[in-house]
């Protein structure tokens, strides 16, 4: 009995959690285009697999994601090697690219940025 209550604790924290949380995406033309066409806040992170940088970026995008204060951000990862078009649309040069966006206008980006302050002060600008 204490099993099950512990897991079904688990389980309800964790959708409370995703609930309070930004919603993490794979980048796809159709969907940012109507997320910008709302006016929603977003994020675009621009990354590789094989990119340390990006691998450093991770957590602190993470955690600021995690935030209620980010509920409604929308992160769009977008794949440093496959996606060329997206790179192009946005005009991405290098991966761990970080572009931020309010009212459907960019109003931020940054590249290679591994600070915590850094990055929280750049997805800061989608409010």
């Amino acid at each position: 009995m204490k099993l099950r209550t512990i897991v079904l604790a688990a389980a309800c924290s964790a959708f409370a959690f995703a609930a309070n949380a930004a919603e993490m995406l794979a980048y796809d033309v159709n969907s940012f285009n109507a997320a910008l066409k709302a006016g929603d806040p977003i994020l675009v992170d621009v990354k590789a697999s094989w990119c340390p940088t990006c691998k450093a970026q991770a957590p602190i995008v993470e955690k600021i994601a995690a935030s209620p204060e980010y509920k409604t951000l929308k992160i769009y990862d977008v794949d440093f090697d496959t996606q060329k078009d997206a790179l192009k649309k946005f005009g991405v040069r290098m991966q761990s690219t970080l572009i931020v966006f309010r009212n459907g206008v960019e109003t931020g980006r940054s590249v290679g940025d591994t600070t915590d302050g850094g990055i929280s002060a750049l997805i800061a600008k989608t409010k």
